[in-house]
């Protein structure tokens, strides 16, 4: 049985903010001196924090990766105590050693969801979810910008979605409790994971949105309500919301868009 999950508990905005010295400068005014790594953490930690203030009451996740790997976990708590609910999109990768004490490191903090890279294998993967009971472990299966012609180079196989259900069958053996693909793939990789897994799928535009050189494989990229009946849990929305003057009255529109799909 899939997970009841209420309109807004779908919806994962992503918080990736890349520093530049234009930006800082537009908001603090110019300063002398270079851009220094302190001050790079230092003003995404701010960015991500005001995006939480700004979603407060939403009942969204927050996706988190860069800002945490500069930042530190603490940042988990602190989006946590605005509210809303942190996704850890780390897709740690290693051994199973090194991924034993990726868990025991993050155990204190509790992300609610957490990425892991399939490929990394089923040893790594069991080591991770032993050390987090409780945590929401995703696994990746292929990343939502590559395409076709991408595959045989990396991994002797011609197709996209022959590779996402591959990783989803071998994470889902593992132990993760859901997948990360594109919402193209959501129906058919539902075959290889079963009912009670997670789908939770990147790279998703509202009919509304409008991304300027957006990175995205457009052959996988696909509007909230369209995600949501091809099968999906959960949606990942970055650019539309974090970029809209107004981010909470962008994720509730989002918001309606995934009640209309589910009603």
């Amino acid at each position: 049985m899939q997970k009841q999950l209420s309109p807004a508990e779908r919806l994962i905005i992503a918080a990736d903010f890349r520093p530049t010295m234009e930006e800082y400068w537009s908001e603090t005014g110019p300063c002398s001196g270079s851009f220094a790594p302190s001050l790079k953490r230092d003003w995404v930690k701010a960015r991500v924090l005001s995006l939480a203030d700004s979603l407060k009451g939403t009942g969204v996740y927050l996706k988190v990766n860069s800002a945490l790997r500069a930042c530190g976990y603490d940042l988990i708590g602190e989006i946590q105590s605005r509210g809303l609910r942190v996704f850890a999109d780390l897709k740690l990768y290693d051994i199973g050693e090194t991924l034993a004490t990726d868990g025991a490191l993050l155990k204190e903090a509790r992300p609610e969801l957490l990425t892991v890279v399939c490929s990394t294998g089923r040893n790594s993967i069991e080591a991770l979810k032993a050390e987090l009971p409780d945590t929401e472990l995703l696994g990746v299966t292929i990343l939502t910008n590559q395409k076709d012609k991408d595959m045989y180079p990396t991994y002797g196989r011609f197709h996209v979605q022959d590779m996402v259900n591959f990783f989803a069958e071998l994470g889902v053996v593992a132990g993760v409790d859901g997948v990360i693909c594109s919402a193209s793939e959501a129906s058919t990789v539902r075959a290889f994971i079963g009912e009670n897994k997670t789908i939770n799928t990147p790279a998703i535009r509202p009919t509304w949105a409008i991304v300027p050189g957006d990175d995205q494989n457009p052959e996988r990229i696909m509007t909230p309500a369209k995600a949501i009946k091809e099968g999906a849990d959960r949606i990942m929305v970055g650019r539309p919301i974090v970029k809209a003057e107004n981010p909470y009255d962008a994720a509730m529109r989002t918001i309606e868009e995934i009640a209309s799909a589910t009603a």
